[in-house]
């Protein structure tokens, strides 16, 4: 567990649900980032604890190979440490259950939906042997 930094929450009630939720919203899966997706669109967060002013995340990843597990895991803790009334952050990586795409709000399954009918005339000309 990691104190939250640079805030002095004493005296503080701790934040609500949608408080931290809010703070989630402003960290980007770094493969997302550039869309604009959040660790909340992406479906990564499981469950969200706070009693009292300590706040429990469990974090599923899309891929147990995810190369950004640290960049994840210190976003999170910097975002939702922030918040005032919050003491500490603790960030747990569970597997059970799996991600899946299914996790994803439609928002996000919206911004990373090809764009179809762009790349049909471009696939059409590439099959026919021309050059784009």
């Amino acid at each position: 567990m990691v104190e939250a930094s640079g805030f002095a929450a004493e005296g503080l009630p701790p934040p609500g649900r949608e408080a931290v939720m809010r703070a989630l919203d402003e960290c980007y899966d770094p493969c997302c980032e550039d869309r604009r997706i959040s660790v909340v669109d992406m479906g990564l967060i499981e469950s969200l604890e706070i009693r009292d002013r300590r706040v429990r995340i469990e974090l599923v990843l899309t891929s147990g190979w995810c190369p950004f597990t640290a960049r994840l895991d210190e976003m999170i803790r910097d975002e939702v440490g922030a918040l005032p009334g919050v003491d500490s952050v603790e960030v747990e990586v569970v597997w059970e259950p799996a991600w899946s795409p299914e996790r994803m709000s439609e928002e996000a399954r919206e911004k990373l939906r090809l764009p179809l009918e762009k790349l049909a005339p471009l696939r059409e000309a590439r099959l026919r042997g021309e050059s784009a």
